[in-house]
């Protein structure tokens, strides 16, 4: 593995690796008396009521590898919670398959009665309340990660590249989880969506010779990217219905399902626990960098505001980082194990006027209680493995 730390101080250079082997289990900075435990949640289930076809969509949109809004955390907070019905609305979704035909699916939310011999509907989610392109604060923290040892195991190895320009992150063994301004602006789908594919980092054997690199030269083995074409994509109306300086950017994300499985390890959805449970109060993240073409690029940093939908921090990002895992390693107290697990989705950048004075942050989906049970249920087909985030 290669790091770019060139010009870190000795001490620092050591506090970060130690994170960095932190992040990828190979030790462990909480002692055994006290944990990071995965919080448990009463789920709702959401379920397709209708579904109806639309005319075939419009694919005339650029790509936009970030997305950018001047609401901040106290506009978001101040926002009117939205009723049982607009929620309803927001949650129900579009659906676009790879031969170009659309349908719009309205759902029903519930939440199980403690006997589960019911359901009731109710309002779950009542509680919610132009920068340089550059998003780099101070000095640049991101470590690009070279090396088949490293990108070919979990958890680099679940990052993907979207044929977009942006990063997804595999959830199931035919899903990948992304932003949803990666293939819909807001308004239309975006050019080559309906041609959507995925990229899959693998080694590049010269002469069709296998296992010829030695990993553990310290020179970079060169990548390439296998691609896997789309057979369907989710996008919430929220997204579509909405706008990035509304309650948009809320519901950046959306789901696509490959053609065929990917027979790599994926990471868990969860759902996003408060940042003062988060360890240490920090998030990480790997994407697909445009100022580092083809390099996977880690990065970790703390949680600075939250609101109920979204995350803010200020973690080093360029444009094709968007679409990325945002994920926490916890523990979980059934299975008596570490299990990492994406709690949000990253999603693009912000201006934030703090008492007059302008600044700037990150900005990440949280994956809330509604939906885990919207983007579980896409996964699964069915509620009752939905049941635990």
């Amino acid at each position: 593995m290669v790091l770019n730390m060139a010009g870190i101080p000795g001490l620092l250079f050591l506090f970060l690796l130690l994170l960095l082997l932190c992040m990828v289990g190979q030790v462990s900075p909480y002692s055994g008396s006290w944990k990071p435990t995965w919080p448990a949640y009463q789920l709702p289930v959401i379920l397709p009521q209708t579904t109806l076809n639309l005319a075939k969509p419009e694919f005339g949109a650029e790509a936009k590898l970030e997305v950018s809004s001047s609401c901040g955390p106290q506009c978001h907070k101040g926002a009117p919670s939205p009723t049982y019905e607009e929620v309803k609305q927001y949650l129900s979704y579009e659906t676009l398959y790879a031969n170009g035909s659309l349908t719009e699916t309205q759902v029903g939310i519930y939440l199980l009665s403690s006997g589960r011999s019911g359901a009731q509907p109710r309002d779950t989610e009542s509680a919610r309340k132009s920068r340089r392109k550059r998003q780099i604060y101070g000095y640049d923290s991101r470590f690009s990660i070279f090396g088949k040892d490293f990108l070919l195991n979990y958890p680099f190895s679940t990052s993907v590249k979207l044929s977009t320009g942006c990063t997804g992150t595999l959830v199931a063994e035919k899903h990948v989880l992304t932003a949803a301004h990666c293939i819909h602006d807001g308004k239309t789908y975006v050019k080559g969506t309906q041609k959507l594919r995925v990229g899959f980092l693998k080694p590049r054997y010269k002469d069709g010779g296998r296992g010829t690199n030695n990993s553990s030269s310290a020179t970079p083995e060169k990548m390439k990217f296998q691609w896997i074409r789309v057979k369907r994509t989710h996008v919430p109306k929220g997204w579509i219905k909405g706008s990035a300086n509304d309650i948009g950017m809320d519901y950046d994300y959306t789901l696509l399902e490959l053609k065929k499985p990917h027979k790599r390890k994926f990471m868990k959805i969860g759902v996003s626990p408060p940042a003062k449970q988060l360890p240490g109060g920090r998030i990480h993240f790997s994407g697909y960098d445009n100022d580092r073409p083809g390099n996977l690029v880690y990065r970790f940093c703390d949680v600075k505001d939250e609101t109920y939908d979204l995350l803010y921090q200020q973690c080093d990002a360029q444009p094709g980082a968007s679409g990325s895992g945002v994920y926490v390693r916890m523990w979980k107290r059934q299975q008596q194990k570490w299990e990492r697990k994406i709690i949000g989705i990253f999603s693009g950048h912000q201006w934030v006027d703090m008492n007059g004075s302008p600044q700037d942050f990150n900005v990440a989906v949280r994956i809330t209680p509604l939906k885990y049970a919207q983007i579980c249920y896409w996964i699964k087909g069915n509620y009752v493995d939905c049941r635990e985030g």
